[in-house]
C-alpha cells in the first residue's frame, strides 16, 4: 500500500512538473514582450535582453497608437473579423444543414467541391486570387477582402457543420416537417440551437484567423486606412533598421484583445473546441 501511495505522490509531482514547466514556457514570452516594450531602443540594443528597464520609457504605446494609426487599424480588424465570422458561420451551417439533411443527388458534389478548398493553400491562391479581385474592381475596398476573407473560412466550416449536424436524429427533422415546419425555420429552430457548440468552434476559429491574417490584406488593399492591426505592427519594422521599443509596445497592442478576448471567453472556448473536437 505504502508503495502504491509513494508512486501516485512520484506521478502527481511528476505531473505538476510538466505542467509548471510548460506554463512557464508559454507565459514567459509575453512576459519578456511587455518587459522590452517599456525599452529605448538604444537601450534594448546595449544592456541585457532580460534585464528590467533601467529607466521606463511609457511613450512608446501612445506613440505607437499614433504613428501606426492603431485607431482605424483595430476598428478595421473588428469589423473584418465580425463580419467574416458571422458570415462563415450562418453559411457554413445552411451549407451544412442541406449537404446533412436535405436529399439531393448534387450533394456529394457540392460538398465535395466545398471540402477541397480545405486542401488550397493561402500561397497557390493569392495571385489569381488577387488577378480576380483587380478585375472586378474590388481592389481597394473593404469588400474585396471580406469575401475573400469568408470563402477561405467556408470549408473548413462546411465540413464541421456537415459532420455535425449529422449526427442530429432524421426524426426530429421529420417530426417538425410534419408539423409544417419550412426547412429555413427547422435551422433557425432546431438545428442551430443544437448545434451551437460546433458554431462556438467555428467561431474561435475565424476569429483568431482573421485577427491575425496579414500576408492577403497587405496584397488586396494598399490604402492604410483599409488595412488592419498586423498590417499597422508590421510598419515598425524595415529592412534595414527597426525601432524595437515602438515594434514591442505595437505588438502588445495587437497581443492584448485577443487576450481579452481568451480570459473573458475561456470557458465557453474550452467548451467549444471539445464538443466540436468530438462531435466533428
Amino acid at each position: 500500500m505504502a508503495d502504491v501511495r509513494k508512486t501516485n505522490l512520484v506521478s502527481l509531482v511528476l505531473m505538476y512538473a510538466i505542467v509548471i514547466t510548460f506554463t512557464v514556457l508559454a507565459i514567459y514570452p509575453i512576459f519578456w514582450l511587455i518587459i522590452q516594450s517599456f525599452k529605448t531602443t538604444q537601450e534594448y540594443m546595449t544592456a541585457s535582453k532580460l534585464a528590467f528597464p533601467q529607466m521606463w520609457f511609457y511613450r512608446n504605446y501612445p506613440i505607437s497608437w499614433t504613428n501606426g494609426r492603431f485607431g482605424i487599424l483595430i476598428i478595421n480588424s473588428i469589423l473584418y473579423t465580425s463580419v467574416t465570422v458571422v458570415a462563415i458561420i450562418v453559411l457554413s451551417f445552411m451549407a451544412g444543414f442541406a449537404f446533412a439533411k436535405i436529399p439531393s443527388k448534387l450533394t456529394p458534389v457540392l460538398h465535395g467541391s466545398f471540402i477541397i478548398g480545405i486542401l488550397l493553400t493561402l500561397q497557390s491562391i493569392l495571385v489569381p486570387l488577387f488577378l480576380m479581385i483587380n478585375a472586378v474592381g474590388l481592389y481597394n475596398t473593404r469588400l474585396g477582402v471580406l469575401i475573400p476573407y469568408i470563402g477561405i473560412g467556408l470549408p473548413f466550416g462546411v465540413y464541421l457543420s456537415t459532420e455535425y449536424i449529422k449526427s442530429i436524429p432524421a426524426s426530429v427533422i421529420e417530426s417538425a416537417r410534419l408539423d409544417g415546419a419550412r426547412y429555413l425555420r427547422i435551422f433557425r429552430s432546431i438545428v442551430m440551437p443544437i448545434a451551437s457548440p460546433v458554431a462556438a468552434t467555428v467561431a474561435i476559429l475565424g476569429i483568431t484567423g482573421t485577427w491575425n491574417e496579414f500576408m492577403l490584406i497587405n496584397i488586396l488593399v494598399s490604402r492604410t486606412e483599409l488595412k488592419s492591426l498586423p498590417v499597422g505592427i508590421n510598419m515598425f519594422s524595415g529592412a534595414l533598421a527597426s525601432d524595437y521599443g515602438k515594434q514591442f509596445s505595437a505588438l502588445v497592442i495587437g497581443m492584448t484583445p485577443m487576450v481579452i478576448f481568451y480570459l473573458v471567453f475561456r470557458k465557453r472556448i474550452t467548451r467549444g473546441v471539445a464538443a466540436g473536437a468530438v462531435k466533428g
